[in-house]
């Protein structure tokens, strides 16, 4: 990321990356892939399965290094990170995991994160004892605990069922809204990505590219039918064409 003024702007160009396969030949993944977002807004990521979105995601979170072009990430700048699976320290309670993360929080922050995600009741479980949709919500309240300048959500929401994603897609949005910062999502669901994003970017198949861009300008919660299933449209014809 990159600061101008008061404003962070996220800025990100894969050249080229590739794998090594078993037999030593280089497989590439992602190739001539950039796009940008500002402060305040959530870009989704669109792709078919395998072409690189979780790649991309540990290149922008600065866990693979290993690839032609740049991520400007400020020294000042914090990451946040949910992945797919909630990756809670199985022998740390609720309030543990997120502490961990975060220990400078306070403590009317931590009970706030809690109280928005309807964990207040299970700070002092144990992640065994959680429901997969809890277990999830845990993962989120460890993020935001960070005060992340970027978010990265890799399919947070993926395996729950459709009114629990739902449910759990408001209380995200609610607190992206109160917050400063810039959120990247990988998503299957057109639906979660016309609900969440500001920004949708296409990718196309491995080696993938961003192959379109559509900007929501209607604000999620004023969106029609009409307007979402035009948005979702113009998604499908980008996804066939790329």
């Amino acid at each position: 990321m990159s600061r101008v003024g008061d404003r962070v702007r996220l800025e990100a160009r894969v050249a080229s990356k590739s794998f090594r396969s078993a037999s030593g030949q280089s497989v590439p993944v992602l190739t001539d892939l950039s796009f940008a977002l500002e402060e305040g807004e959530t870009g989704a990521l669109i792709g078919p399965s395998g072409c690189g979105k979780s790649t991309l995601m540990r290149i922008l979170a600065g866990l693979d290094r290993n690839f032609d072009g740049s991520v400007c990430v400020p020294t000042h700048g914090r990451v946040g990170m949910v992945f797919q699976e909630p990756r809670l320290l199985p022998w740390r309670s609720v309030e543990d995991n997120v502490r961990l993360a975060a220990p400078e929080a306070s403590e009317a922050e931590v009970a706030a994160l809690f109280a928005a995600l309807g964990l207040s009741e299970h700070q002092t479980h144990f992640p065994g004892e959680l429901s997969i949709g809890l277990a999830r919500r845990a993962a989120l309240a460890r993020a935001f605990a960070v005060r992340p300048t970027l978010l990265l959500l890799d399919e947070p929401f993926v395996s729950l069922d459709r009114p629990l994603a739902r449910q759990l897609q408001r209380d995200l949005a609610r607190l992206v809204e109160s917050r400063s910062m810039i959120v990247v999502l990988v998503t299957h669901d057109l639906d979660e990505a016309i609900a969440l994003a500001d920004r949708i970017f296409i990718l196309s198949a491995r080696p993938a590219h961003v192959v379109g861009e559509i900007a929501v300008k209607t604000p999620r919660a004023a969106m029609s039918d009409e307007e979402h299933k035009a948005v979702a449209a113009r998604i499908e014809a980008l996804r066939e064409a790329g």
